[in-house]
C-alpha cells in the first residue's frame, strides 16, 4: 500500500470508531438535559478526559507548534500557559458555584443577575468564541490533509466539518465525552511516538539543546515598551481570564457527577493539559533549527512525521492530529448549541417544551458547522483565528461575569454600562491605535466603569437574588474548590 492509502485507511477506521460510539450515545440520549449535559453523571476519568481533549485542540497541536517555531515560549504564552492557568482558576474559583446553580449555560447565570440585554451581549459573544474556535480547527485539519495527502485544503475542512456535526449531532455531550476520552488516548499515543523518534534521529536532547538559542526558552519580552507589554499581557488573560466564562468548560463541571468530581476534574486537566501540550511546543522549537526555513510554520508537525516516521506510524500519527482537532471542535459546536436552545430560544418562544430544546440544540449543530466552515475557507490561519475567538469575551463579558459571581453588590446597571464601555474602548482601540491589543483595553475600561457605576446605582437598581434552576437559593460558602 503507498502511504497515502495507509493514511486514508487509518483515518476511516477512525471515523468509523468515533460513529460508533456517537450511535451508542445516541441510544442513551432521550432529553435535553442528557444531550446537553449527559445526564449530569460524568465520573472524574471521563471528565477530566473531555476536559483536556476539549482545550487540546487543532490549534495547539498545529498553531503552537508553529508559533513556538517562529517565536519559542514567547509565542505560546496564550496557549499552553494561559490555557493551563484558565483550567486551574476554573477549578478554584467557579465549579462549584455552577454545580450548585444547576444550569445548563453560564448565560443563565448572567440572565438571572443582569437580564436580557446582558444575555443578548453575552449569548453574542460566546457564540463568535466557539464559532471561531471551530473555525481554526477546521483550518488545522485542512492542513494536515493538505500537507500529509495533497488533498485540497477546502476539501479537509468540508470533510472534517462533515463528519464532526454528524457524530456531535447524533449523540450530544455524551458522545462528545467518550470520544473525548478514546481521542486522549489516541493523542497521548500519536506525540509520544513523534518526540522520542524526532529526538532520536536528532543526536539525543543533549545535541538538540546545544543547537537551541537561550531566546527560546525565554517567557517575558524581549523588548521592554509599553506596546509589547499590553500585548504581552493580552497573550495571558485571552484565554486565561476570558475562558473563565467559556461554555465548552463550565458545561463540562455542570455535566459532572458532583462537585468534588468537577473540581478535581479542572485540576488533573490543568497539569495533564499543559504537560500534553508542551510536547509539540518543544517539537517546534525543535524543528526550529533541524528544519529551519519552513514556508508554513504550522505545517510543522505533519512535516516532521513525513521526514521521520514509517509510514503506518505517519497513519497512526494523522489519527492524533484528527482526534485532537475534532475533540475541540465537537465541544465548541456543542456549547454553542447549548447557547442557542437554552438562551436564545426563549426570545422567541417563552418557556419551551423539553422535546423542542432538544430538537434546536440537534439542528443549531449543522447551522453553526456551516458558518464555521465559511470562516475557516476565508481564514486559513490556525493559531489567530483561535485566539481572536475571544476578543469579545474579553472586552466586554468576562469582568461582569467575575463580579456577578463574587461581588454581592454587582447589579444590572453596573453590568450593562461595562458591557458597552468595553466594546466601545475595543472598537475605538482597533480602530485608531491598531498596534495595540483592543480587548486588553477594553478589559480596563470595563472594569473601571462597572466599579464605578454599580455603587451608585444601588438605590434604583438593587442587585438580584442568585438562585437555581429550579428557583432555589444558592448556597454561596465553601465555594473555592479546596482539595478534601
Amino acid at each position: 500500500m503507498s502511504e497515502q492509502a495507509i493514511i486514508f485507511t487509518g483515518v476511516a477506521i477512525y471515523i468509523a470508531i468515533m460513529a460508533g460510539v456517537a450511535v451508542y450515545a445516541s441510544k442513551r440520549t432521550h432529553t435535553a438535559t442528557e444531550f446537553v449535559l449527559a445526564g449530569r453523571s460524568l465520573s472524574l476519568g471521563l471528565c477530566t478526559a473531555t476536559i483536556v481533549a476539549t482545550w487540546f485542540g487543532g490549534g495547539m497541536l498545529m498553531g503552537g507548534s508553529g508559533a513556538a517555531y517562529d517565536d519559542g515560549l514567547l509565542g505560546v504564552i496564550a496557549d499552553p500557559f494561559g490555557a493551563t492557568l484558565c483550567l486551574l482558576l476554573t477549578g478554584l474559583f467557579f465549579v462549584r458555584i455552577f454545580r450548585r446553580l444547576k444550569f445548563f449555560s453560564f448565560i443563565e447565570f448572567v440572565e438571572q443577575r443582569f437580564g436580557r440585554i446582558a444575555t443578548i451581549v453575552t449569548s453574542a459573544a460566546s457564540l463568535m468564541s466557539n464559532i471561531f474556535w471551530v473555525a481554526g480547527m477546521l483550518v488545522a485539519f485542512g492542513i494536515i490533509f493538505e500537507s500529509l495527502t495533497s488533498t485540497p485544503l477546502v476539501i479537509g475542512i468540508i470533510g472534517g466539518a462533515f463528519v464532526v456535526i454528524a457524530y456531535t449531532s447524533i449523540g450530544g455531550m455524551l458522545a462528545v465525552a467518550l470520544t473525548d476520552f478514546v481521542q486522549v488516548i489516541i493523542i497521548a499515543a500519536g506525540l509520544v511516538l513523534l518526540f522520542v523518534v524526532v529526538l532520536y534521529d536528532a543526536g539525543g536532547w543533549s545535541s538538540v539543546y546545544a543547537q537551541i538559542p537561550e531566546t527560546a526558552w525565554r517567557m517575558i519580552p524581549l523588548e521592554h515598551t509599553g506596546e509589547r507589554w499590553l500585548n504581552y499581557l493580552r497573550a495571558w488573560f485571552i484565554f486565561g481570564l476570558a475562558d473563565l466564562a467559556s461554555q465548552s468548560l463550565l458545561q463540562r463541571a455542570m455535566a459532572a457527577k458532583n462537585e468534588r468530581v468537577a473540581q478535581n476534574s479542572f485540576y488533573l486537566a490543568g497539569f495533564g493539559y499543559l504537560a500534553f501540550a508542551m510536547i509539540p511546543v518543544t517539537l517546534g522549537i525543535i524543528a526550529s533549527v533541524t528544519m529551519p526555513g519552513l514556508a508554513d510554520s504550522e505545517s510543522v508537525l505533519p512535516t516532521l512525521a513525513i521526514e521521520h516516521l514509517h509510514p503506518v506510524a505517519v497513519a497512526i500519527f494523522v489519527g492524533a492530529l484528527l482526534a485532537a482537532i475534532m475533540s475541540s471542535c465537537d465541544s465548541s459546536l456543542l456549547a454553542a448549541a447549548t447557547v442557542i436552545s437554552t438562551n436564545i430560544l426563549p426570545f422567541f418562544k417563552k418557556n419551551p417544551a423539553d422535546t423542542t430544546s432538544l430538537a434546536v440544540a440537534r439542528w443549531s449543530i449543522p447551522i453553526c458547522g456551516i458558518i464555521a466552515v465559511i470562516g475557516a475557507l476565508n481564514a486559513q490561519v490556525v493559531f489567530n483565528t483561535m485566539i481572536d475567538a475571544n476578543m469579545l469575551m474579553l472586552a466586554a463579558v468576562i469582568m461582569p461575569f467575575i463580579l456577578g459571581v463574587y461581588w454581592k453588590k454587582a447589579n444590572r446597571t453596573g453590568a450593562l454600562a461595562a458591557m458597552a464601555a468595553g466594546i466601545a474602548a475595543w472598537i475605538v482601540s482597533s480602530s485608531f491605535y491598531p498596534d495595540l491589543p483592543g480587548d486588553l483595553i477594553g478589559l480596563g475600561a470595563s472594569l473601571a466603569v462597572m466599579l464605578i457605576a454599580t455603587p451608585l446605582s444601588q438605590k434604583f437598581d438593587p442587585p438580584r437574588t442568585l438562585v437555581d434552576r429550579d428557583g432555589n437559593p444558592v448556597e454561596l460558602t465553601n465555594r473555592l474548590g479546596i482539595l478534601r
